[in-house]
């Protein structure tokens, strides 16, 4: 009788986390693969169903979005983790990690870029009762609720311990979606040497944003040149397309389609709080942000490429090795 393969739940959330899972999990054809969009527990499915964290990924919206995806690619699913059973867990982010996958062991893997350090994170920091999301992505990695967590570089490695992480849970692999830059020069959009401007939902996620200063900002920095607008995918299009036409009217606008690719064939970028600005530095842009490009430098994801999930999938295997996976795997199947 041949052994029985390892059970592993994926805990997908946006296209970018959903999508880099996969990966993985393509490079674990030794494991029996479960998915599930992103959700928490009983408060949380409550939230979502007053439609109060539309704004985040556990938002019907982007449930939806999730679901579609794991559908069209034939993914077994398994939602909200409720079959059990599992040996493994791996998870798009710790900001809340649902009470019934805690029992097993988990390895989260980065999304992209963090959100900045304000005085809310050092709040939330300080006083530990408050609910880490509510400092949006800035507290990742601070809940120690995982095994291994997965980053982009050793610059995030660094950044991980230094707010508190244990380090010899934090693992330097790189991430799929931005570890093989160069791939994104071989597509198809039909436009070159343009100023590409990406936005981020920050109005969308309950954040102030001077939208029309932004884009003024863009229109001098274009100078006559072609400007092209990639709006977040969470974007209310006709706001943001009135707004854009009102400054530049004969920008293009587009919400669907690959940033990456528009990346590749632009010749300035500018982005607000977006993790596309790492494609950009990778392919050496001329890059406009509202980060610290220094610091960013010091951030940027490993360009290995394109073996991040491959890398990621061996830290998989490492923790189900471990002593508390076995006892895990004992106790799921008892």
């Amino acid at each position: 009788m041949s052994p029985k393969r390892p059970r592993v739940l994926f805990i997908c959330g946006s296209m970018n986390q959903t999508t880099q899972l996969h990966a993985v999990a393509k490079e674990l054809p030794d494991c029996e693969h479960l998915f599930t969009p992103y959700y928490g527990d009983r408060t949380v499915t409550l939230m979502r169903e007053l439609g109060l964290i539309e704004i985040s990924i556990g938002g019907k919206k982007r449930r939806g979005w999730c679901l579609d995806y794991l559908h069209k690619h034939g993914l077994a699913i398994d939602l909200d983790g409720k079959g059990g059973g599992y040996d493994l867990v791996v998870g798009c982010t710790d900001m809340v990690v649902p009470k019934n996958v805690r029992r097993y062991p988990i390895v989260m893997v980065q999304e992209g870029i963090l959100d900045p350090e304000t005085w809310v994170f050092h709040l939330v920091k300080r006083f530990k009762f408050l609910p880490r999301w509510y400092a949006g992505t800035s507290t990742t990695g601070m809940s120690g609720l995982y095994e291994r967590y997965c980053v982009a570089s050793e610059g995030y490695r660094r950044h991980f311990i230094k707010n508190g992480a244990d380090p010899n849970k934090v693992v330097a692999t790189g991430i799929p979606n931005f570890d093989d830059c160069v791939r994104y020069y071989d597509n198809d959009f039909p436009h070159r040497g343009y100023v590409l401007v990406c936005t981020s939902d920050t109005r969308e996620t309950g954040k102030i944003d001077f939208r029309k200063r932004f884009i003024r900002r863009a229109v001098r920095i274009a100078n006559g040149r072609k400007l092209v607008f990639k709006l977040h995918p969470n974007e209310d299009l006709a706001r943001c397309t009135r707004e854009i036409h009102g400054i530049a009217p004969d920008a293009l606008i587009f919400q669907q389609g690959s940033a990456e690719h528009m990346i590749a064939n632009c010749d300035v970028l500018i982005t607000q709080w977006s993790s596309t600005v790492f494609v950009g530095m990778a392919l050496g842009k001329e890059v406009y942000t509202n980060f610290d490009k220094e610091e960013l430098a010091r951030l940027a994801p490993i360009q290995n490429c394109g073996t991040s999930a491959r890398k990621i999938a061996d830290v998989c295997r490492e923790v189900l090795a471990m002593p508390r996976a076995r006892a895990a795997q004992s106790e799921a199947h008892a």
